[in-house]
């Protein structure tokens, strides 16, 4: 697909088969990594802004390269992150018995029905999260700033931006290596990299807590693409939990026994439950912060589509050239019914239909 440009400019494109083919391998790669770091740290990290490096690296060897194809790159790359976060639903309902495997068709179902879901929100989400967001850093902005920086990979102006791409690439290969022979080290048990240490503040049914610190380059890894400040949230609920909650849990509900039983077992039944209501608050009170820019963005899509249907589509700015919400709603609506079966099925299968 091109996009139109301007007079005596040459058609800029977009969607390309390698754009697509480039944008499906990085897909797979980060959706397993995803996948890894979801079930080992409890968070799934954002593929985008790794994505477009990777893009603007590889697409510098082709002069016709744009940055609006690196734009599709990253975008198709995004959905790791997005479909990794299925590990946190599916194995949810294997560990409460509702299923006791992963159907095939019925997890690809969910899945494709979910994406087509998603990528149908973001149209009109896409005002409201990135174009007029008060967020001070949104990814969405972080990423095409990151686009930006390269422009037009043939370009004489973007050399510099590109050799940088290039430099983060081998960055990521060398972190790689480097975080793979340590892995190799640590199985050989040459060294360790975790020490734990559980103990009780005074006799044998007082008050228990415990620390686990553990090196892996993977987490650091997860760290330095989460950011400074989700991390220091992390590291505050850490603190949290285990100077002040696990202790004061387990001196309410003291238990006979090994220090580190009584720490885990108020953990799991107790302090888990905070956090999750924690997070729910939290979601809440997000949707609610969005309801105002969630519909305004709804009224610039449908300003578009009024636009669109006068027959002046041309003179909408590209950034305002998006699927018709018409199109959108239909989609949505159509995803409804084998979302309807799904959950029938589901119903049935699990014993919950009652």
């Amino acid at each position: 697909m091109q996009l139109n440009a301007p007079a005596g400019l040459a058609p800029r494109a977009e969607f390309t088969a390698r754009g697509l083919i480039i944008g499906v391998l990085i897909t797979v790669v980060f959706t397993a990594a995803n996948v890894f770091f979801g079930l080992k740290a409890g968070l799934t990290f954002s593929t985008s802004i790794p994505a477009a490096v990777i893009s603007m690296a590889i697409l510098r060897g082709f002069r016709d390269a744009t940055m609006q194809e690196n734009n599709i790159v990253q975008t198709v790359a995004s959905a790791a992150g997005t479909l990794s976060a299925i590990i946190f639903v599916l194995p949810g309902l294997i560990m409460v018995g509702w299923w006791t495997g992963f159907p095939y068709w019925v997890s690809v179902g969910i899945c494709a029905t979910g994406g087509i879901l998603g990528v149908m929100y973001t149209i009109p989400l896409r005002r409201a999260l990135v174009t007029n967001s008060d967020l001070p850093y949104p990814e969405g902005v972080a990423c095409a700033e990151v686009l930006r920086s390269a422009g037009n990979p043939g370009s004489a102006q973007s050399a510099e931006s590109v050799e940088s791409s290039a430099a983060g690439l081998k960055a990521m290969l060398m972190g790689s290596v480097v975080s793979a022979a340590f892995y190799v080290v640590v199985q050989t048990r040459i060294f360790t990299s975790d020490v734990a240490h559980y103990f009780r503040f005074g006799g044998e049914k007082s008050a228990a807590s415990g620390f686990d610190f553990s090196l892996s380059f993977a987490l650091l890894a997860i760290g330095h693409l989460v950011g400074l400040w989700v991390g220091v949230a992390m590291l505050t609920g850490a603190l949290v939990g285990w100077a002040w909650a696990v202790p004061h849990f387990t001196l309410l509900h003291p238990v006979a026994g090994a220090a580190a039983d009584a720490a885990q077992g108020a953990w799991s039944h107790y302090v888990r439950f905070v956090g999750a209501g924690t997070i729910g608050i939290a979601a809440v009170w997000t949707l609610m912060t969005l309801v105002k820019p969630v519909t305004g963005g709804l009224r610039g899509a449908m300003a578009a589509a009024r636009v669109r249907k006068a027959g002046n589509a041309h003179t909408l700015p590209l950034t305002e050239q998006d699927i018709p919400i018409g199109t959108v709603l239909l989609v949505s609506l159509v995803c409804l019914v084998p979302i309807a079966f799904l959950l029938w099925h589901f119903s049935v299968t699990s014993g919950l239909g009652s």
